[in-house]
């Protein structure tokens, strides 16, 4: 399975204790890099998160987030600190003892830090459903790199098709280039009326058959072709081995351009370059 370096997935879960969305999308990157935004008090969930990243991808810049929001009517029981609403109504009389107040509110010694507190959630428990509700999100984010990952395969497959197909041209036109380029010689002493020695045609034909055989060059693109073909059927996080294939590819291309000597060669040595720089930008995506 080929897996795109680019994605997006969301998973949004719903409690008693309230309402949680995970969101992750991701970018290409030569090395798998991981950045949070989560609310405080789940902090404590980065490192676990992140080896999760690890463990399921290879590379890529991927931004994890979660919006968090608490039901506050799921709260039903207030805790009463009696000692300490004590301690605040006798300080309170003390004050007013010594006729520095008029009397005690108390809704304002309720409303001392610390008098009331309503119970605290079971912390544990929403980190659980925050986790499961994650790993739903992770799946889905993957599956949506797959998805796009088999999208760039078909694109990277038909443009090797292409150049399967410029290399099958080159080879097919080799022999009628040399017989139009001995011809051409041949006309060229003729007009210059020059009288050629016994077997200088042939060796001239000789030298310029070295300066303009492609046919390592060919093969090469044919091994190119087959390699990328098995790497991308392995699948996997082959995106470094894939781009190192395109400049292999651009090596022999440059070569079979630079050894052109008619239009048609030239014109496919172009295509050529087309192809695999399109090929390229592709497998810039690829993990």
């Amino acid at each position: 399975m080929i897996y795109s370096m680019t994605a997006f997935a969301r998973s949004e879960i719903k409690k008693d204790w309230g309402t949680a969305v995970w969101e992750i999308r991701s970018v290409n990157q030569r090395f798998l890099e991981t950045y949070f935004r989560l609310p405080e008090q789940f902090r404590s969930l980065e490192p676990v998160l992140r080896e999760r990243f690890r463990k399921r991808l290879a590379r890529g810049k991927v931004e994890c987030a979660l919006r968090f929001s608490a039901n506050d009517a799921a709260v039903t029981t207030l805790n009463l600190n009696e000692a300490l609403a004590k301690q605040v109504m006798h300080a309170a009389d003390w004050v007013q003892a010594h006729g520095q107040s008029t009397g005690v509110n108390p809704l304002d010694v309720l409303r001392w830090p610390g008098v009331i507190a309503a119970e605290e959630a079971d912390m544990d428990a929403i980190q659980a459903d925050l986790l499961g509700a994650f790993e739903t999100a992770l799946n889905d984010f993957i599956d949506a790199r797959a998805t796009e990952g088999e999208t760039l395969k078909t694109l990277i497959e038909q443009r090797l098709d292409g150049i399967e197909t410029e290399v099958t041209k080159v080879t097919e036109q080799m022999p009628e280039v040399l017989k139009w380029q001995r011809e051409r010689i041949q006309t060229r002493f003729e007009e210059a009326k020059v009288e050629l020695e016994p077997g200088r045609l042939e060796q001239e034909m000789i030298m310029l058959a070295q300066k303009v055989d492609v046919a390592e060059e060919l093969d090469r693109l044919n091994s190119h072709i087959g390699e990328t073909r098995n790497i991308l059927k392995k699948g996997g996080a082959c995106g470094r081995r894939l781009d190192f294939m395109m400049q292999e590819f651009n090596r022999e291309s440059n070569t079979l351009g630079s050894k052109s000597i008619n239009s048609q060669t030239t014109q496919s040595a172009v295509e050529l370059k087309v192809l695999i720089e399109q090929m390229r930008e592709q497998i810039q995506n690829i993990e």
